[in-house]
């Protein structure tokens, strides 16, 4: 029997942990994109993370998350609803309260945002990790446990701290390029499906044998050698 891959559509992929939830069956707003099989665990409620995990997201504004993500409990993105002035004398929301104050209306819509939320695929965020607005997380990031991301991380970059800071990259420049050139969570998921090992535990070169272009051109190409000569 061939393998069998996932289903992205499940709401619980692990039915004996409903603590488990894939995200994009579950989230209904226009305003978040969350790719295949990114998963939040929470053993109180996973399912209400839309409305309590991403915070204040009261405008234009986007979350998007790419496939493959791990979101550990209390993982949460504040959005640029959070802002208040910080130009005057007091930062309290006055025309929020409604009443005549709400004529003042302008002093909140014309408040600077630092634009869309974006996290590439492949991320792993810790337990009560927290993303500030307009962030851009690259692929293949891990953030740290509590860590407080203020600032842009790079594509397999690892982050802690409060504000957090980079710890170091998982690979350098050159394998970098070469992971993100490959692009594994792009393959088609049945593909993906033959090579979970690869994927998980085997080499830069070994990915680069295993994607779907390169093993078409081996299989074309009758002057390229097998695996078992090399």
């Amino acid at each position: 029997m061939p393998p069998t891959p996932a289903d992205p559509t499940v709401l619980h992929p692990m039915p004996e942990h409903p603590r488990v939830v894939l995200l994009k069956p579950l989230l209904k707003s226009s305003l978040i994109e969350v790719g295949d099989f990114t998963y939040y665990d929470d053993p109180d409620d996973p399912t209400a993370f839309e409305t309590r995990n991403v915070l204040y997201h009261y405008g234009p504004e986007r979350l998007v998350i790419g496939k493959y993500c791990a979101l550990g409990t209390g993982t949460r993105f504040i959005m640029n609803g959070a802002n208040h002035r910080m130009d005057g004398p007091s930062t309290f929301p006055f025309p929020t309260m409604g009443g005549s104050w709400a004529e003042h209306f302008d002093l909140i819509t014309d408040l600077p945002g630092r634009g869309d939320t974006i996290v590439g695929n492949d991320v792993w965020f810790g337990h009560g990790a927290t993303v500030m607005p307009g962030v851009r997380i690259g692929h293949g990031a891990i953030i740290a446990a509590g860590a407080v991301v203020t600032g842009d991380v790079p594509d397999y970059g690892i982050v802690g701290g409060n504000p957090a800071r980079l710890i170091r990259t998982r690979y350098d420049a050159a394998d970098t390029a070469r992971l993100l050139a490959v692009a594994w969570w792009d393959w088609p998921v049945r593909h993906i499906t033959e090579h979970i090992r690869t994927i998980m535990s085997g080499s830069i070169d070994d990915l680069e044998n295993a994607a779907p272009g390169h093993m078409e051109t081996e299989h074309l190409d009758p002057t390229t050698p097998s695996a078992k000569d090399r």
